[in-house]
């Protein structure tokens, strides 16, 4: 089949209040959301929807379907996001988090390690005081104040190098992001990779917090209480890249066969934190441990949280995590404990 998937920088420009739009017209946001960073395929989706998203955006099927183009992947080698939700090259990026997830701590390492990559970060500083954005300057190469600055610093930077930008939702709701990323447009610069967080936790209650998204992260409260980072939701979180024609096809199978374990191994910890192990039966406590043993090891210690944990950052090539995923999936781990493989880089046996 035609690899085909929406135009999604079209609908942030002709559509900004998506949600609003979306129910207007008799459609689900979420059903809109999963359209749009891939989730559901376009050429799964009913006719009748595209044809609403068409008429929302005035713009033809021609238009909003575009046809044989891939969506490049940036890989960040931290494990969990390479395999379950891919950064998009020239993407817009929605963090979806309360206080207390992570959310900037997951942003100040993607900056640390873009930096690394020679990509210029740049960050728009929010109205009012948020101390909390200290350890995201740090590894900050521009920071503006003003969506003026952000687009003059990006004229001259964009024409020689990667650039990944980050902003706060507030300038989503303003349209200052949608208004910045067609002005960019207008001057040929299409390449910039753009980090939406919430500083005020609110998105978590939206349908369609950012508008449509290349990638979306959900931020996970069971993880983050549990002390799982990055607490990045594996089975929720997704990606336009995640389109069958853009990955490899080991890639694409491991991926759907961790999700399909990670699902019942929730499913299956609300019945242990009940009842206890011994209460399942024989082939369902297997489950249960790889699943255990996998959410372990998509645990990954940060660079830029060196100083506070004691522990050395890890940065694991895409094509190890999913080996060592496949092992745990095919059970070859299962002779070792979950805790051996939590906070590691790559497994490797001894």
């Amino acid at each position: 089949m035609e690899d085909l998937r929406l135009n999604v920088s079209l609908l942030r420009r002709r559509v900004p209040n998506l949600t609003t739009a979306a129910k207007s017209v008799g459609l689900r946001p979420a059903t809109v959301s999963n359209l749009c960073t891939g989730k559901i395929p376009v050429g799964r989706s009913e006719v009748r929807t595209l044809v609403a998203l068409a008429s929302l955006a005035e713009c033809s099927l021609d238009e909003l379907i575009i046809r044989g183009e891939k969506i490049e992947m940036i890989e960040t080698k931290i494990k969990t996001l390479d395999l379950f939700a891919p950064l998009a090259k020239g993407g817009t990026i929605g963090l979806v988090a309360r206080h207390g997830m992570g959310q900037l701590v997951l942003l100040s390492e993607l900056f640390f390690r873009l930096k690394k990559d020679d990509f210029t970060t740049i960050l728009l500083i929010p109205n009012g005081n948020y101390p909390e954005l200290n350890d995201v300057t740090e590894n900050t190469d521009f920071i503006a104040h003003t969506i003026n600055e952000v687009y003059e610093e990006i004229a001259v930077k964009g024409k020689t190098s990667e650039i990944a930008f980050a902003a706060d939702r507030r300038n989503v709701v303003t349209g200052e992001i949608y208004d910045l990323q067609e002005r960019l447009q207008g001057i040929g610069i299409t390449t910039v990779t753009t980090f939406l967080v919430d500083l005020t936790g609110e998105a978590v209650d939206e349908d369609l917090p950012y508008g449509p998204l290349e990638t979306l992260w959900q931020f996970d409260a069971d993880l983050s209480a549990r002390h799982k980072f990055p607490a990045v939701n594996p089975i929720h979180s997704t990606s336009s890249v995640l389109e069958g024609a853009h990955l490899d096809q080991n890639h694409l199978t491991t991926q759907q066969r961790a999700q399909k374990l990670l699902r019942r191994y929730r499913e299956l910890r609300s019945l242990v934190n009940v009842r206890g192990l011994e209460h399942l039966p024989g082939a369902e406590i297997q489950t249960f441990k790889r699943g255990e043993r996998l959410e372990a090891y998509l645990t990954q210690p940060f660079y830029v949280a060196e100083a506070f944990t004691g522990q050395k950052g890890e940065s694991v090539a895409l094509s190890d995590t999913i080996n060592d995923v496949r092992k745990i999936l095919d059970g070859v781990t299962d002779s070792i404990q979950a805790d051996q493989l939590s906070y590691i880089g790559q497994y490797i046996a001894d």
